[in-house]
Formats: C-alpha cells, sequence, structure tokens
C-alpha cells in the first residue's frame, strides 16, 4: 500500500504492519493487536459499563478486523478504521440488547444470540484465491491463541466466534445443556481475553 503523506507517524506505522500482515507475517498481526488491545477494551467497557461484554467485544472486534483486513485501505488510519469496526459492532450490541428487553415474545437465547456484523457488507463469497489466502493468513494469529486453550473451551470458541453458531445450536451439537454452554463459553472467553491482553509482541 502506498502510504499518505498526511498520515501520522503512528498511522504509517500502522500501515507497514497492515502490509506485512497481508504478507503473512503473523509477528504484524500480534503487533497491531498490542498497540490497541486496550485502548479497543477500554472504550468498549465506557460504552457498556460490563467488565464481561466489554471482553467478549474486544475478541469480536479483532477478530472482523483480522478477517477483514483485505478490506482496509489507506484512504484513513487503521486505527480509525479498527474503531469503527469495534464501535459499530458494540452499538449493534447494544441496540440488540434494548430490543430484546422490551419485546415479551423474546426468549432469553433471542438475547444472547450471534450478534450481527457490521462488516458483512464488506465480506465477499466469491474471493479469489488470493484474496482468501489472505483471509485465512489474517485470522491464523487468533486460532493459533484458542489453540492453546483445553480441547473443550476451544470447541466453544470454535463455534460461538468462527462458525457463529448461537446458544442454542452450540448445546445442540455438544449435546449439552443451555446453561452449561453458557457457563462454560463465559470461562473460555474470560481465557481468551486474557491470554490476548497479556501477549506481548514478539
Amino acid at each position: 500500500m502506498e502510504i499518505s503523506p498526511n498520515l501520522s507517524d503512528k498511522a504509517k506505522i500502522d500501515l507497514v504492519l497492515v502490509d506485512k500482515a497481508l504478507a503473512g507475517d503473523q509477528k504484524s498481526y500480534a503487533e497491531l493487536l498490542d498497540r490497541y488491545k486496550d485502548a479497543i477494551y477500554f472504550m468498549l467497557l465506557k460504552m457498556v459499563n460490563n467488565k464481561s461484554d466489554a471482553e467478549d467485544l474486544t475478541i469480536e472486534a479483532f477478530g472482523k478486523a483480522f478477517k477483514n483486513i483485505h478490506q482496509y485501505t489507506p484512504n484513513f488510519a487503521f486505527s480509525t478504521w479498527l474503531f469503527k469496526i469495534a464501535t459499530n459492532n458494540c452499538i449493534d450490541f447494544i441496540r440488540k440488547k434494548k430490543a430484546n428487553l422490551i419485546s415479551i415474545d423474546q426468549t432469553s437465547e433471542d438475547m444472547e444470540g450471534p450478534i450481527s456484523s457490521p462488516t458483512a457488507h464488506l465480506q465477499s463469497s466469491n474471493l479469489d484465491p488470493e484474496e482468501q489466502l489472505i483471509k485465512e493468513q489474517s485470522i491464523k494469529l487468533i486460532q493459533d491463541v484458542v489453540e492453546t486453550l483445553k480441547p473443550r473451551y476451544r470447541k466453544l470458541i470454535e463455534l460461538r466466534y468462527f462458525r457463529e453458531f448461537s446458544y442454542e445450536e452450540i448445546a445442540e451439537e455438544l449435546s449439552l445443556p443451555i446453561g452449561t454452554v453458557k457457563a462454560q463459553l463465559f470461562r473460555a472467553r474470560e481465557l481468551l481475553f486474557n491470554i490476548l491482553k497479556n501477549s506481548p509482541h514478539q
């Protein structure tokens, strides 16, 4: 990508990291995560005023950004793009939660169902081979972290965040009560967030 002279020094460094990430350098993904994970988390915490939700939304924000990083253009700073993804996803989460709270016909499962992606319009089902390869490389960082979890937690994270299963679908897939799924997923999410939060870039 061509570096715009209007970008700040920090934004220019980000752009170099994005270029390296697109070329398959996993360390660049780790560094981008390390540069913004705390800022994203605390911004989301102010929006939802709930640590658990903020942790969940932070993981989702980076997951969506990395999955769609091939769609980023240097017309504006990477941080602007990342924060927009995180903010839009959080707003969508808040709106859905409020809508479900006031609807007497909604079940608990509906309230905690999959969060729609604010970047869905950026995703294409007709990616060419090169774009598909970039997309696969871009989520490898989080997948590698997930691999460090215990098998039962790893499966839950995979179903919830990579395959976007609802709690009900996960319960059916694993033959577990929904309450057990929610409790174990909460723990899995907590472990994953702590690993991401404490992992230094290398």
